[in-house]
């Protein structure tokens, strides 16, 4: 079987302490079980985590969907957005990670990306440094979420045209994106090999995609 590789990246910066990090968990756990009543996801996701705040970490390896485990995320009492050095993990770890196709078999699907932030990137020189080098990687869809009113949407593009916005960080707007992040991965796994690009299902009324 084939696997769809997805990327989830999640800042656990200073500013993400207190209710935004538990809304954060909450809303993994609603992603979980969505995901999971989903055969084709099921069959095919493989989901990992990058957390980063003064260092970028893997926190769930690439995992197939029905051994995927999370505890709570913490969040450390202060901290930068090595947003940039996660990208530089990511990359590390697409390289390790992705089966490529040969002549005798088929390889994995494009992956998927995911990267939620509530400011803007501490190593911003790293970030621009690494975003050509993700996209040499050929990902099938990259989505960023600004969350909150301290993200900077702008910065965002530069690394995606996907880039959806949540004004408030509570649980019920967290839960409505990784609600609606399921949906996509869903929509992947569905459509893999049909098409290369992800149609992604229209957003909840929580999250705002930034045309």
């Amino acid at each position: 079987m084939r696997r769809l590789p997805v990327y989830i990246l999640l800042d656990t910066s200073g500013s993400m302490r207190g209710e935004p990090i538990y809304s954060v968990n909450v809303g993994l756990q609603a992603m979980l079980s969505a995901l999971r009543q989903d055969p084709y996801a099921l069959e095919s996701v493989h989901l990992s985590i990058i957390t980063f705040d003064i260092a970028a970490r893997e926190y769930l390896p690439l995992t197939p969907l029905a051994d995927v485990q999370i505890d709570e995320i913490q969040v450390p009492d202060a901290g930068a957005t090595f947003l940039g050095a996660a990208l530089e993990l990511l990359i590390a770890r697409l390289d390790r990670d992705i089966k490529k196709s040969t002549a005798d078999t088929k390889g994995d699907w494009r992956p998927l990306l995911f990267v939620m932030t509530d400011g803007s990137p501490s190593d911003l020189y790293a970030f621009r440094q690494a975003i050509p080098k993700l996209k040499r990687r050929n990902l099938a869809s990259i989505v960023a979420c600004a969350a909150g009113p301290k993200a900077k949407e702008d910065v965002l593009r530069e690394l995606t045209d996907r880039v959806v916005m949540l004004d408030t960080m509570d649980a019920a707007t967290f839960s409505g994106f990784f609600k609606w992040v399921s949906a996509s991965v869903a929509a992947g796994s569905s459509s893999a090999g049909i098409n290369d690009a992800v149609a992604l299902p229209p957003p909840p009324p929580e999250v705002q995609l930034v045309l």
